[in-house]
């Protein structure tokens, strides 16, 4: 065993576990590696020159953890779930007291939550941080989320801001709050990068199957875009993923890509939470829905046999700048629209949990290093700063304009889609969403009445405080 002592340790050497532990040793912090197969820690160190000297690899726990500085820094990168029980489980007895615990992984909050509480006995300390970046954002600087008790956030700042995605010089990583809240924020991030990814693909649907344009022009529109409004990493990445051609094809990469998309969980538990808070995040929830709908498809393909005899309108997009300006602008409402929903998750959260969420530090920790990172970032952090920040960012001035400029182009999007057959989900929940929201008078009068009648489930009244209960007519 080397006598040098890890500034810390990283326990899982997956892509991710991998690459931060290299971002690490880069930025000069001696690092302790441990994984089932004792070889890949080996392996990280051989096979990376320089970098690879502040690689101490181990071949067991014992070994691991000795070779930590006190108080010892364990960052677990393991998959989300028991894995993560197992290894606190396998390592807390040979911890001392001040040690601390960072799962870096996926999380379901609400299991970093009861991990907090399973720790809060004991003279260690654990931490929840959700990172964000994939592969190369863990590598070469992340978006990272913190939560925790804060004063253990002190020990691991001199580590985690260096190694953290920088935004004109600021670190893209802070403490957000008590256990959960650092996991529950990654939780919301990755429902908006659902959203965002979904009507991304639905104006691309557009553009393939309503203007029929191939991917190479759209390449060219959504490198267009990326230099103003919708400027952000998903708006490059996508110029990019419809320029590139298949080697053994010649066709448009994107183009023999089975349209069926993956997901892994975070989605799904973002529209969870909404709902158990109350919060409407239809977009979201349409974005989580439209991946599920993916995967079935053989089901898709015989729909399609089954219903062939029904004829469309004739699509009425236009591919010349107009029409591209009317794409451009409905998709920024939409995007608009859709980080409201978030927003007003983790407002509702905060609430209800109690982590006193810093909404503003979470707009400003993603401009860089994470998958949603975008110029729109800058304006969210705005309008939160102050004294009473918005309690959802349709209010905010700033977005009470844009969306008063963009809706009618997303109403028009919306509407030639359906005329012509296309699938626009998330595009169509964005716009219901907003209609919803800023109607003073709705019709859920008419659902509580309902409700009432079947079930005495009472009602408020207009002219009069209290609550109330109609006998209504048999039925």
């Amino acid at each position: 065993m080397s006598e040098r002592q890890a500034d810390i340790g990283v326990l899982g050497l997956g892509v991710m576990g991998a690459n931060l532990a290299l971002n690490m040793a880069e930025k000069g912090f001696t690092v302790a590696v441990n994984n089932r197969t004792a070889e890949k820690g080996y392996q990280l160190r051989d096979e990376n020159g320089a970098v690879g000297q502040n690689i101490l690899p181990t071949d067991s726990i014992e070994e691991f953890l000795s070779s930590l500085k006190s108080p010892r820094l364990v960052l677990f990168m393991v998959p989300a779930g028991p894995i993560v029980d197992d290894e606190m489980k396998r390592i807390m007895p040979l911890l001392s007291p001040g040690d601390i615990m960072i799962d870096a992984g996926n999380a379901d909050f609400n299991d970093t939550v009861r991990r907090s509480q399973s720790v809060a006995g004991t003279p260690f300390h654990f931490v929840g941080m959700g990172v964000s970046g994939g592969e190369l954002g863990a590598r070469h600087g992340p978006s990272m989320m913190v939560g925790g008790a804060q004063e253990t956030y002190a020990a691991l700042k001199p580590i985690l801001e260096p190694i953290s995605a920088k935004y004109q010089g600021e670190p893209c990583v802070a403490w957000l709050g008590p256990d959960g809240a650092g996991h529950f924020v990654k939780t919301i991030h990755n429902g908006i990068e659902y959203a965002d990814m979904q009507m991304i693909a639905e104006i691309y649907g557009i553009l393939r199957d309503g203007i029929g344009m191939s991917a190479g022009q759209m390449a060219d529109i959504f490198a267009d875009w990326n230099t103003r409004e919708l400027s952000s990493y998903l708006i490059e990445i996508t110029a990019v993923n419809l320029a590139e051609k298949d080697a053994g094809s010649g066709q448009p990469l994107v183009d023999v890509i089975l349209d069926e998309a993956g997901q892994k969980g975070t989605g799904r538990w973002s529209v969870i939470e909404s709902q158990k808070l109350g919060v409407g995040a239809t977009t979201i929830e349409a974005a989580v829905s439209a991946r599920s709908v993916s995967s079935r498809s053989a089901e898709r393909a015989l729909t399609e046999r089954l219903y062939d005899g029904i004829e469309h309108a004739r699509a009425e997009f236009h591919g010349e700048r107009d029409g591209l300006a009317e794409l451009e602008a409905a998709l920024v409402t939409a995007k608009i629209i859709a980080y409201a929903q978030g927003f007003a998750v983790l407002t509702a959260a905060s609430a209800e949990h109690g982590w006193n969420l810093p909404l503003g530090e979470i707009a400003r920790i993603w401009r860089a290093g994470c998958i949603i990172r975008s110029q729109f970032l800058d304006d969210i952090t705005k309008a939160y700063e102050g004294n009473e920040p918005p309690a959802n960012l349709l209010h905010a001035p700033e977005f009470v304009t844009r969306v008063t400029a963009g809706e009618a182009a997303l109403r028009r999007v919306v509407a030639k889609a359906a005329m012509a057959g296309i699938p626009v989900p998330a595009l169509s929940a964005a716009l219901s969403y907003f209609d919803d929201y800023r109607r003073a008078r709705g019709t859920t009068n008419l659902t509580q009445a309902q409700r009432d009648l079947f079930g005495a489930h009472t009602f408020r009244r207009l002219d009069q405080d209290g609550v109330f209960h109609h006998q209504w007519p048999a039925v």
